[in-house]
């Protein structure tokens, strides 16, 4: 079950290749998590020093009352990958042109994952494209549905 959507990563970037990933949280960001509260807005994953990070994600407190004074709703989480993962990662972002960037978190169990993307960014003409293309898909389901 999808929790939090990036919903315009598919509009800014090309999406070449995902990756499923587990997170390290506290119990209060996953409270507020399965709350839907929070934001990839903005994020990015980074690889320093053989690990992943997600960087510039909010998670808000759980419960601001009882939130420690230092909390941090932005602080970097760190990624669960595999050794080889997190070498097709740093690849990824060392070429010229590709960026790291969170799509989703969502539950797969007990558990809350991150789908991570290795991403090309697209230019105006590309993206005009598309919404051309959905524009057009639209108009031929409606034209589908009245028959």
């Amino acid at each position: 079950m999808s929790l939090i959507q990036n919903k315009k990563v598919h509009l800014r970037f090309a999406v070449l290749e995902t990756f499923q990933a587990g997170i390290e949280l506290s119990g209060g960001e996953v409270k507020s998590l399965r709350k839907k509260l929070g934001s990839l807005e903005g994020s990015r994953v980074v690889v320093r020093g053989g690990e992943a990070y997600l960087v510039g994600a909010t998670i808000p407190p759980y419960q601001s009352a009882n939130t420690p004074v230092s909390y941090d709703p932005e602080h970097p989480r760190k990624l669960l990958l595999n050794k080889r993962e997190i070498v097709e990662l740093a690849e990824g972002e060392a070429k010229k042109g590709l960026t790291l960037v969170p799509i989703e978190l969502y539950t797969a169990g007990k558990y809350i994952k991150v789908k991570v993307a290795i991403v090309r960014g697209k230019g105006k003409a590309d993206k005009r494209e598309d919404l051309k293309k959905k524009d057009d898909q639209r108009e031929i389901e409606r034209a589908m549905k009245r028959r």
